[in-house]
């Protein structure tokens, strides 16, 4: 998910911004000791996780790499014809996989067998876009202009076309609606994954990218300010705070009541997703694409090619430790 480096003035800037946010100096990401490191390539991206393994995207050669949480051990690595550029999804039986290929296309793999089944000729626009499953169907952000296919699954045919503005990439799906990300703006929309029609647009931050559903909401990365977003699904209104990563790349994920969010340079962020309000936030090197399962934060370095598995209870446990962290007297 991280496509260009940090200047020392920026991380700098950014790390200032966030004493000032929570009232403390971020934490040192360096007491986090990892249960297992994984070196997966030249790069390490994008990250999903299932009932019995944690699959993740990595360069040189392009692939995505099965790890057993159970035993941490890479099981397979299943090669791909280009690089995995705009996510990770699982739905009916298969990871998918977004291709930046000379023409951008689309890889099913099968969960069962490790293998790359097909190749279907449709795919993102753009890099650090995003794909989501429901419904019975893939949806993806297919050109530039806003196009959302919806996919079948079992041979790769776009079923139908719905249309967002102009600069949208990253889809999730909640409760029968896709919400899309607008990138190029300041607002998400929702699509009525039935009628394809647009029943919401709800103001964020600048330049939403990654997003993550969860509590009945849908929460947004923005990219322009370092801001995090809550949408409510229902009442359709937004509510924004501030965690001062601004820049490329990132991602954020839901777990039990928590928002998790990754930058470079302030890799981890912990959110609290009932007041929505940040808990604490751990700087240091590393950082990028996140997930949660099987009790621990996943947690990819890019530029090493490598993913930590991080236990949540020692994260929470240092969290609490923290001045911003505990109820004022």
């Amino acid at each position: 998910m991280k496509r260009s480096s940090t200047s020392f003035i920026a991380t700098a800037f950014a790390l200032c911004f966030v004493c000032a946010r929570i009232g403390a100096a971020p934490r040192s990401i360096s007491e986090l000791t990892p249960l297992a490191t994984f070196s997966l390539g030249k790069t390490a991206d994008w990250v999903a996780i299932t009932d019995d393994a944690v699959w993740v995207a990595s360069t040189d050669p392009f692939a995505v790499n099965r790890i057993d949480p159970k035993t941490n051990i890479r099981v397979a690595r299943v090669e791909l014809p280009g690089e995995a550029c705009a996510g990770l999804a699982v739905g009916a039986g298969s990871l998918w996989v977004p291709l930046c290929t000379a023409k951008p296309s689309l890889a099913k793999i099968d969960l069962k067998n490790n293998t790359l089944t097909s190749v279907y000729p449709v795919g993102p626009p753009a890099e650090e876009g995003g794909i989501a499953y429901g419904a019975g169907s893939i949806w993806l952000i297919i050109d530039k202009l806003g196009s959302l296919a919806r996919i079948n699954p079992d041979n790769g045919a776009v079923l139908s076309t719905f249309h967002v503005p102009a600069g949208s990439y990253n889809p999730a799906f909640l409760g029968g609606t896709v919400w899309v990300t607008h990138a190029d703006g300041s607002d998400v929309t929702g699509i009525d994954a039935t009628s394809g029609k647009t029943i919401a647009t709800v103001v964020t931050g600048p330049n939403p990218r990654f997003l993550t559903v969860g509590a009945g909401a849908v929460w947004t990365l923005n990219q322009g300010d370092g801001t995090l977003t809550r949408v409510d699904s229902l009442k359709r209104e937004s509510a924004t705070i501030s965690l001062g990563t601004p820049g490329h790349g990132g991602d954020i994920a839901f777990s039990d009541g928590r928002i998790w969010t990754s930058m470079a340079k302030v890799p981890l962020s912990l959110i609290d997703a009932r007041l929505n309000r940040l808990l604490c936030q751990w700087a240091g090197p590393g950082g990028d694409a996140l997930n949660i399962g099987h009790g621990s934060l996943w947690l990819t370095d890019y530029h090493a090619g490598t993913i930590e598995r991080i236990a949540i209870k020692d994260a929470l446990a240092h969290c609490s430790d923290s001045p911003q962290a505990r109820p004022a007297q």
